[in-house]
């Protein structure tokens, strides 16, 4: 990695455009109204944001704070009601609007109670018109708030899929990880979760933690294999700017350090094999599903083209020009301030933050977001869209990646895809192909 090859862990590109290239929109901000008249409108996905959590991990960069004073859940589910209703009315009714997926993330959906979380859905209903029993819903718990009525409330209103963070069953790495939480608990709350019968569980971890070996990932690896969970997301330790692993630890030297990468790279492969070898498919360089879980049914949503309705303040929203969100910060005291500013906002009827989306964007966010996936792009989709072939669009780059060996050479006739290096190295490859306007947007950003 000293030849000049991109380091494998640069940035998660889970969007694109990175919200640290968003900016304050012109004034007047534009109104929604007019951002999704002419959208399509018949498959779109709803991600409501709940910010809070119970502590907050070393490595947690997300918009979120701990708990929630003086009623603060209800001034803010109050806030998501006004959001919700000011945007549905914005999308119109010239012509249908159906959602084909939801969402709960966070922070910590499950630091609501069964009664909030009721109200929480009966927004997305209610308010979004979204049938929860009809589509995918995924919601995102934790071992501290997985409790019986909660699970069995989210159950009955529809989701088919329980998130669960639990990143390591082995104590002292929690501990590392600034994550306190004992292995009985975690291990209960998982046996909550599948007494609901809900589809899919999904246990996320983490590899990279200081202390960690080969032998304590494999311990963590099989301790959530026995529960047969459909999915598994393994996650590399990042150390960022303003958390509390970036406050305590050397980050600027972490973050050099070539020792680290290469034992993250070795720590995701006994991983990535481990899994396939327990009959796991690789989905991305993160996430391997259960070669026979039960599918959770339609879900014709395309994050390449189709739109997302995000409610909360750390949620996004993505048009075909326009992403937009509200501010952003990892500093408590930012955090707190701007969620003090979201309950209090009456009007929600414009996109106040954000960044516009041309025909180069649109096709860069197109490619990664595609090529990112371990099944590839199709070569037909793309150009059908944008009438180019994405090897004159990005010929510099795909070559490059070619040169490095992360594009698959055996790939059936009309496909892109990466090999499985390209996709152990998606953290490096990802950033190759953002624009030079967005790298250099993110660049200025200040952290805060």
């Amino acid at each position: 990695m000293s030849d000049g090859t991109p380091r494998p862990y640069r940035s998660y590109v889970y969007a694109y455009p990175h919200k640290t290239a968003y900016r304050p929109l012109p004034d007047p901000a534009p109104k929604l109204a007019g951002l999704w008249r002419n959208e399509p409108k018949d498959a779109l996905s709803l991600y409501a944001h709940i910010p809070f959590c119970e502590v907050r991990c070393g490595f947690c960069n997300l918009f979120t704070r701990i708990g929630a004073p003086d009623e603060l859940t209800t001034r803010y589910l109050d806030a998501l009601d006004r959001q919700a209703t000011a945007v549905r009315e914005a999308l119109g009714d010239g012509e249908p609007v159906r959602f084909a997926t939801a969402a709960f993330g966070g922070g910590t959906p499950t630091f609501l109670t069964a009664a909030e979380l009721e109200r929480l859905c009966d927004i997305a209903e209610k308010r979004m018109g979204v049938d929860l029993r009809a589509v995918p819903l995924s919601v995102e718990t934790s071992p501290s708030t997985a409790t019986a009525d909660r699970l069995a409330l989210l159950a009955e209103r529809g989701a088919t899929r329980l998130s669960i963070g639990v990143q390591s069953f082995v104590e002292a790495e929690a501990r590392a990880a600034v994550r306190p939480q004992r292995r009985a608990d975690v291990e209960a709350a998982l046996g909550r979760i599948r007494d609901t019968g809900v589809l899919v569980l999904n246990i996320d971890l983490i590899y990279g933690i200081d202390g960690q070996t080969e032998d304590s990932w494999r311990s963590s690896l099989d301790a959530a294999l026995a529960w047969r969970p459909e999915e598994l997301y393994l996650y590399p330790l990042y150390v960022r700017p303003l958390t509390g692993l970036g406050r305590i630890s050397p980050a600027e030297r972490l973050r050099a350090d070539r020792e680290w990468d290469e034992l993250r790279l070795r720590l995701y492969r006994y991983g990535r094999d481990h899994l396939l070898g327990q009959g796991y498919e690789q989905v991305s360089m993160r996430m391997f599903r259960r070669a026979d879980a039960v599918p959770l049914g339609p879900d014709d949503h395309a994050c390449q083209t189709d739109g997302m309705i995000g409610l909360g303040c750390g949620a996004r929203s993505y048009t075909s020009a326009l992403h937009y969100s509200f501010d952003y910060a990892v500093d408590m005291r930012e955090i707190r301030s701007i969620i003090d500013t979201y309950t209090e906002t009456e009007d929600f009827s414009r996109a106040e933050v954000g960044r516009a989306v041309d025909e180069d964007e649109a096709r860069r966010r197109h490619l990664l977001q595609s090529l990112l996936q371990a099944g590839g792009m199709p070569l037909a989709g793309y150009e059908e869209r944008f009438g180019s072939s994405p090897f004159a669009d990005f010929s510099e780059e795909l070559g490059r990646f070619e040169d490095l060996g992360w594009l698959d050479g055996d790939a059936p006739a009309g496909l892109l895809r990466l090999s499985p290096e390209g996709l152990a190295h998606s953290d490096g490859l990802g950033p190759e192909l953002f624009s030079p306007s967005v790298r250099a947007a993110m660049a200025a950003y200040e952290p805060k």
